[in-house]
């Protein structure tokens, strides 16, 4: 049978045991100055008995950092099948999981930095393929299985992140036609967010100065491919929303594969778009190509070359629809001149000349003239025969009146106020007696009581 080498973290192979040797008794110190005499007998054919070699005892940290050897140096680099369960993702960012088959599981790990990486989003039940090493938690004596990469079996990573995200933002409303906005008919300036030196930005310029050479483009540079990419587009949308003259802004870049238009698959430009205060038009790749960017954009274009032609009109055109609509607006007018001097004849031949109705008018004038001047006459009548009925009563009540009965008023003479009582005489004052017609002067002559 085959003898088994173990390799533990020391990389040493374990020393196999030795025999035990009989240990020799020392001679005393006094036999050492003076030797005794030794006699040599004869020995008996008797078998020499060995003791058996101890066992090496192991420590648990030595036997665990063996094992953990052992698998990292049989699977150290190994690619592994199976479906996601149990997936949980760490507040630090590492995320732990189970990967399992019909008859076995496997702990599985993915560290921060690995976990950054990945484009699609780990889930319960979906079938991958990871890559990585296998190896032993010491601390708690779990194997597991530490990946540094996934895709999902079956589909490309990628298309799996892009069919996820495109779920997600759809359920969010992202996509709804009923936010999109407009693209503006006649733009004052147009806002490009490209690359400087690919060829999506000389065929949006080229297009947009051929249709209407007087628009003025406003070019913001960023990266559309690689690290860092969406970053830098991400940035150039909201410069463009920091200004108030900027009226459309087109996104985007030229074909690819998908790797090469990933930046706008990303969901913080997808995000930007849907934030943008200005409409977008999305060009992204050609015509088959669908970014997240496509749905997200208030209109997209297959081409960036289409693009620019949605962004204005042909200024020829417009001229001719203008001179066009122009021609039709005098014509219209003349006609409804016509029709307005046409009508107006109907109307005047149907109208009676004004002065046919004057003698009507004047005899009725007449009547309300007759008409006020006996209702005047006997407004004046009432209020005559008002004023005579208070007029005999103020009479009645007149002194005047008492005096037409015989009666006088004395008075003392250039004083007021009636003398009422004989009291108030005395011999010699001079009176002024008034009656209802006249008056007459007298002098007290005697004053009876």
């Amino acid at each position: 049978m085959r003898q088994q080498t173990f390799l533990f973290n020391n990389g040493e192979k374990e020393a196999e045991p030795k025999k035990k040797e009989t240990p020799k008794k020392s001679a005393p110190v006094k036999a050492a100055a003076k030797p005794a005499k030794v006699e040599t007998q004869p020995q008996s054919p008797v078998t020499e008995r060995k003791e058996p070699a101890r066992p090496k005892i192991f420590t648990v940290t030595e036997i665990v950092g063996g094992a953990r050897a052992m698998l990292e140096k049989q699977y150290g680099d190994v690619w592994v099948a199976g479906e996601i369960s149990g997936f949980k993702r760490h507040s630090s960012g590492h995320c732990y999981f189970t990967l399992k088959d019909a008859n076995s599981v496997l702990p599985a790990a993915i560290f921060r930095g690995a976990a950054g990486q990945i484009k699609f989003n780990i889930e319960n039940g979906l079938e991958v393929v990871c890559h990585g090493r296998v190896s032993l938690y010491q601390r708690g004596g779990q194997y597991q299985i530490i990946v540094n990469y996934a895709e999902p079996k079956g589909v490309g990573a990628l298309q799996l992140a892009f069919e996820q995200l495109k779920k997600k933002l759809m359920a969010e409303g992202l996509f709804d036609k009923a936010r999109k906005r407009p693209i503006p008919f006649l733009p004052r300036k147009i806002g490009v967010v490209t690359s400087p030196t690919g060829a999506a930005v000389r065929d949006i310029i080229k297009v947009l100065t051929r249709r209407f050479p007087n628009v003025e483009i406003l070019l913001i540079p960023a990266r559309v491919q690689g690290e860092g990419s969406a970053a830098e587009v991400v940035r150039g949308i909201e410069l463009l929303n920091e200004r108030d003259d900027v009226d459309v802004m087109i996104v985007g870049r030229g074909g690819g594969s998908i790797e090469d238009l990933w930046a706008f698959n990303e969901e913080v430009v997808a995000r930007a778009i849907y934030a943008s205060r200005v409409p977008v038009i999305s060009a992204v790749g050609h015509e088959v190509d669908f970014t997240i960017a496509d749905f997200v954009a208030d209109f997209r274009a297959p081409t960036p070359s289409a693009a620019a032609e949605h962004a204005v009109p042909v200024i020829g055109e417009l001229l001719q629809l203008i001179g066009r609509g122009r021609r039709q607006l005098v014509i219209n007018l003349q006609n409804m001149i016509k029709n307005r001097g046409d009508r107006l004849g109907e109307l005047k031949l149907r109208l009676a000349p004004p002065t046919k109705s004057f003698p009507d008018y004047y005899r009725y004038i007449d009547n309300l003239k007759e008409r006020m001047t006996y209702s005047a006459q006997i407004l004046v009548k009432q209020k005559e025969s008002g004023l005579k009925a208070l007029e005999a009563e103020l009479n009645h009540l007149s002194p005047l009146a008492v005096l037409s009965k015989g009666y006088s008023v004395i008075t003392h003479k250039g004083k007021k106020g009636a003398i009422r009582a004989s009291s108030g005489l005395k011999t010699g004052d001079a009176l002024s007696m008034q009656f209802s017609k006249g008056s007459a002067e007298a002098k007290v002559t005697k004053v009876i009581d």
